[in-house]
């Protein structure tokens, strides 16, 4: 339980509502901890208070809903943040991450006081378990452990879907990834699926660029004692890359990665800065280099298409997903999680329940 933006999470025990229309009630296995998490507990993005954050999560179905179809108690399942009415105009062009219909109902958390508390981001999996919508939950095969599972419902969905949807990436491209965190490394990674010919990962940390080498990058930069751009037009000849991806919410990586841009080249943002930040880019560049600027929410993914897909290929050797995992905590330590989590010790701190 977050009472306090900046201040270490609580342990309550509280009571959460059985699932109604369309709801499913997961004991979650598993719940990685991505940055968002502790952009929101640091306050960075404000929110409502109290809140139980945690996002990236997998478990069994203990209880389904009516109108819940196609789920059943027993099914091992990915629970992401994506709820989707299925209906709207964002959801009819194959946009569920914008879906403008599907909003919360009625309360689902109460602390020992009866105070509502926020599920927050639609899921609050920092608990032993989450009531969330149908939409939010993807079946997973039975041999795919939990553990590794949890990662496709943030990190491994929005890194790998930034590269393939959101900006479709060509084989023989050039692609740098800036921070090869757990969102940059499936970043990396997505690259090497879509076959790009050069991936340059960029990074302050000299060890998280060699797990990048090992997810795929063909070139390693590190920005402690090289200029990044200077380092991405000696690799591409002074051409610059194809696609940038912004993996660290830093908004000056955006100015930069803008500067390390091809002709005709896209930018795109996918780890988010801080709440109220801006950046400045040129607009005659812009223009006339052809440039793009993309945001990319969650990868711009279609979770019961996409899930799937990973699941598969991790499960036929091309997509990694243990050697993401940094380090299991219980739920007692999730402060120490968090901790190693914010100061960027970690690739993807796992919280692990008996569930699993």
């Amino acid at each position: 339980m977050c009472r306090s933006f900046g201040a270490p999470l609580t342990i309550e025990d509280v009571s959460i509502r059985p699932p109604g229309r369309h709801e499913v009630l997961v004991r979650l296995a598993a719940c990685a901890i991505c940055h968002s998490d502790v952009a929101y507990i640091d306050g960075d993005w404000g929110g409502e208070l109290p809140a139980v954050y945690g996002h990236e999560a997998a478990g069994v179905v203990e209880q389904v809903g009516a109108g819940a179809d196609g789920l059943a108690p027993g099914d091992r399942v990915v629970v992401t943040l994506i709820r989707s009415c299925g209906e709207c105009a964002r959801c009819r062009r194959g946009q569920p991450t914008l879906c403008e219909g599907r909003t919360g109902g009625e309360t689902v958390l109460t602390s020992a006081r009866g105070e509502p508390i926020h599920q927050a981001m639609n899921v609050g999996a920092f608990a032993e378990l989450v009531n969330v919508d149908a939409s939010q939950v993807v079946p997973v095969p039975r041999d795919l452990s939990l553990e590794s599972a949890s990662l496709l419902a943030c990190g491994v969905l929005t890194g790998v879907g930034a590269v393939l949807n959101t900006a479709g990436v060509e084989a023989g491209s050039i692609v740098a990834v800036l921070g090869t965190g757990g969102v940059g490394l499936n970043c990396v990674q997505g690259a090497a699926l879509a076959g790009a010919d050069q991936i340059i990962a960029v990074d302050l940390v000299a060890s998280k660029l060699e797990v990048a080498r090992v997810f795929g990058a063909t070139k390693l930069v590190d920005a402690a004692t090289t200029d990044p751009e200077e380092a991405v037009r000696e690799a591409t000849a002074g051409r610059g890359a194809d696609y940038v991806f912004v993996a660290a919410g830093v908004p000056a990586l955006v100015e930069s990665g803008a500067r390390m841009l091809a002709r005709g080249g896209a930018v795109v943002i996918v780890g988010i800065p801080a709440s109220g930040t801006s950046i400045r880019l040129d607009p005659v560049a812009i223009a006339d280099g052809s440039l793009r600027i993309l945001g990319s929410k969650m990868g711009a993914s279609r979770p019961h298409e996409d899930i799937p897909k990973l699941a598969e290929l991790y499960r036929s050797g091309r997509l990694k997903l243990d050697e993401l995992i940094s380090e299991r905590f219980e739920l007692d330590r999730v402060n120490e999680a968090i901790d190693s989590a914010r100061r960027g010790e970690q690739l993807r701190p796992v919280v692990v329940f008996a569930a699993g």
